[in-house]
Protein backbone atom coordinates (compact mmCIF):
# COMPACT_ATOMS: atom_id res chain seq x y z
CA UNK A 1 0.00 0.00 0.00
CA UNK A 2 1.23 3.71 -0.74
CA UNK A 3 2.50 5.46 2.24
CA UNK A 4 3.42 8.78 0.36
CA UNK A 5 0.72 11.12 0.07
CA UNK A 6 1.41 12.10 -3.84
CA UNK A 7 1.60 7.52 -4.01
CA UNK A 8 -1.85 7.33 -2.54
CA UNK A 9 -3.52 10.16 -5.07
CA UNK A 10 -1.83 8.12 -8.22
CA UNK A 11 -3.29 5.23 -6.70
CA UNK A 12 -6.62 6.86 -6.73
CA UNK A 13 -6.18 8.26 -10.05
CA UNK A 14 -5.13 4.94 -11.55
CA UNK A 15 -8.50 3.02 -9.97
CA UNK A 16 -10.49 5.68 -11.38
CA UNK A 17 -8.76 5.53 -15.06
CA UNK A 18 -8.65 1.73 -14.87
CA UNK A 19 -12.52 1.87 -14.82
CA UNK A 20 -12.82 4.36 -17.17
CA UNK A 21 -10.42 2.26 -19.79
CA UNK A 22 -12.36 -0.98 -19.09
CA UNK A 23 -15.58 0.88 -19.54
CA UNK A 24 -14.57 1.99 -23.50
CA UNK A 25 -12.92 -1.38 -24.21
CA UNK A 26 -16.27 -2.84 -22.94
CA UNK A 27 -18.05 -0.69 -25.53
CA UNK A 28 -15.40 -1.18 -28.27
CA UNK A 29 -16.09 -5.03 -27.98
CA UNK A 30 -19.86 -4.25 -27.92
CA UNK A 31 -20.04 -2.36 -31.49
CA UNK A 32 -17.78 -4.75 -33.03
CA UNK A 33 -20.29 -7.70 -31.91
CA UNK A 34 -23.26 -5.76 -33.07
CA UNK A 35 -21.62 -5.01 -36.33
CA UNK A 36 -20.78 -8.48 -37.13
CA UNK A 37 -24.26 -9.39 -35.83
CA UNK A 38 -25.95 -6.48 -38.22
CA UNK A 39 -23.72 -8.79 -41.20
CA UNK A 40 -24.67 -11.73 -40.26
CA UNK A 41 -28.90 -11.08 -40.46
CA UNK A 42 -28.18 -8.73 -43.85
CA UNK A 43 -26.50 -12.08 -44.86
CA UNK A 44 -29.83 -14.23 -43.98
CA UNK A 45 -31.59 -11.95 -45.37
CA UNK A 46 -33.01 -12.29 -49.29
CA UNK A 47 -32.22 -8.45 -50.14
CA UNK A 48 -28.15 -7.31 -49.63
CA UNK A 49 -28.33 -3.68 -49.41
CA UNK A 50 -25.02 -2.45 -47.56
CA UNK A 51 -26.49 0.94 -46.40
CA UNK A 52 -28.46 -1.17 -43.27
CA UNK A 53 -25.08 -2.20 -42.47
CA UNK A 54 -22.80 1.04 -42.69
CA UNK A 55 -23.46 2.74 -39.52
CA UNK A 56 -23.08 -0.19 -37.50
CA UNK A 57 -19.57 -0.56 -39.31
CA UNK A 58 -18.57 3.20 -39.22
CA UNK A 59 -19.20 3.35 -35.24
CA UNK A 60 -16.97 0.37 -34.39
CA UNK A 61 -14.13 1.68 -36.65
CA UNK A 62 -14.42 5.00 -35.36
CA UNK A 63 -14.40 3.53 -31.28
CA UNK A 64 -11.58 1.46 -32.71
CA UNK A 65 -9.17 4.03 -34.27
CA UNK A 66 -10.41 6.14 -30.64
CA UNK A 67 -9.19 3.32 -28.72
CA UNK A 68 -6.10 2.63 -30.81
CA UNK A 69 -5.34 6.49 -30.49
CA UNK A 70 -5.59 6.82 -26.50
CA UNK A 71 -3.37 3.89 -26.41
CA UNK A 72 -6.45 1.19 -24.93
CA UNK A 73 -4.88 -0.82 -28.32
CA UNK A 74 -2.41 -0.77 -30.29
CA UNK A 75 -2.70 0.75 -33.72
CA UNK A 76 -2.23 -2.21 -36.10
CA UNK A 77 -4.46 -4.14 -33.74
CA UNK A 78 -7.31 -1.44 -34.36
CA UNK A 79 -6.19 -1.94 -38.18
CA UNK A 80 -6.51 -5.52 -38.32
CA UNK A 81 -9.67 -5.71 -36.87
CA UNK A 82 -11.48 -2.98 -39.41
CA UNK A 83 -10.24 -5.00 -41.87
CA UNK A 84 -11.33 -8.37 -40.75
CA UNK A 85 -14.60 -6.30 -40.04
CA UNK A 86 -14.42 -5.31 -43.80
CA UNK A 87 -13.45 -8.63 -45.12
CA UNK A 88 -16.54 -10.37 -43.24
CA UNK A 89 -18.62 -7.41 -44.58
CA UNK A 90 -17.39 -8.35 -48.18
CA UNK A 91 -17.67 -12.12 -47.99
CA UNK A 92 -21.31 -11.45 -46.05
CA UNK A 93 -22.37 -9.70 -49.61
CA UNK A 94 -20.78 -12.69 -52.05
CA UNK A 95 -18.29 -9.94 -53.72
CA UNK A 96 -15.15 -10.83 -53.85
CA UNK A 97 -11.65 -9.18 -52.25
Amino acid sequence: MANHKSAKKRARQTIKKNAVNHSYITSVRTAVKSFRSAVTELAASSEKDIKKVQPFFAAAQSKLMKAASKGLLKKNTAARTVRRMDLFLKKALGSSN
